[in-house]
């Protein structure tokens, strides 16, 4: 979504609003409105667009993998680059290996506290990841909170870069609507580590978990969520703008958290698992 796209989003809310809540009212970080990328060249995003579908399609696969892959389709390409669009992309191989990567030096890292830990009411444990949506000019990102037992999502937020503010902003949106949960987790990405989002978990009195680095199963129900929304919306639709994708996005979410059921949730839908679990606590409660 390019600077002029952007501003044109905010122009067409009504006359009154501060760019503060034209933003808010759109989903998309006030950071994201002011910041002008880089155009990235058509090549490049169709080299991108098919590095997102590899990823789905074979999540443990790495750089060398998905370089293989690409040049067996006749797409040249190196390694280095492959790496790097990666890194710009947010994709990481989910397999189990030592953790051999450095934090942030000033991020605290905080240790994974749900290994074999029983999760089977709402707002116990909730989790937080983000992921690549490819546009037809360029890409955004996503992030979504999801309820652990349930997987109700609770907020999504999309921006065009990977400043934390568009994961604060749905973070503090989820503990708006529904109160804190006892644990939130996540991986080791810079956008859940930074100050401004530990706080509004320590202010919340939140316990903080953070998987292992390239652990898939630490985080499996997002990642199964992201999957779901790839195959069934994003990758079926032109994403021709932001209002599009955000339109195409909501109309899922909404779909996912209503409409679809889940046979893990003894066919219930995340919406109504949610509000099942959260009525049954009140209950004991009130009992107690």
């Amino acid at each position: 979504m390019s600077h002029s796209e952007r501003k044109a989003m905010v122009k067409s809310v009504p006359d009154g609003l501060s760019i503060a809540k034209q933003c808010k009212v759109l989903r998309i970080s006030r950071s994201s409105f002011y910041y002008q990328p880089k155009a990235a060249s058509a090549e490049t995003l169709a080299i991108m667009n098919r590095m997102d579908a590899l990823f789905m399609a074979y999540p443990f696969f790495g750089s060398r993998q998905i370089t293989n892959c690409l040049q067996r389709e006749g797409i040249s390409i190196g390694r280095h680059r492959v790496r790097r669009l990666m890194r710009v992309m947010g994709l990481q191989a989910i397999y189990r290996k030592p953790r051999t990567s450095d934090p942030h030096p000033q991020h605290k890292i905080y240790p994974y506290l749900l290994r074999k830990l029983p999760i089977t009411k709402a707002n116990h444990v909730w989790c937080a990841d983000i992921t690549y949506i490819p546009m037809q000019k360029g890409f955004l990102y996503l992030v979504a909170v999801m309820d652990w037992a349930t997987r109700h999502v609770l907020s999504w937020r999309l921006s065009n870069t990977m400043d934390a503010d568009f994961c604060v902003e749905a973070l503090k949106e989820a503990i708006d609507t529904y109160g804190p949960p006892k644990i939130f987790n996540t991986d080791q990405g810079s956008q859940f580590t930074c100050g401004a989002f530990i706080e509004v978990l320590t202010d919340a009195e939140v316990a903080i978990s953070m998987d292992g680095r390239g652990r898939y199963l630490d985080n499996i129900f997002i990642e199964r969520l992201w999957r779901s929304l790839k195959y069934e919306a994003i990758y079926l639709t032109e994403m021709s703008d932001g209002f599009k994708a955000r339109r195409v996005i909501d109309d899922w979410m909404k779909f996912y958290n209503t409409v679809r059921p889940h046979s893990s949730l003894d066919g219930a839908t995340p919406h109504e698992a949610y509000w099942q679990s959260r009525n049954e606590i009140e209950i004991l409660e009130l009992a107690a």
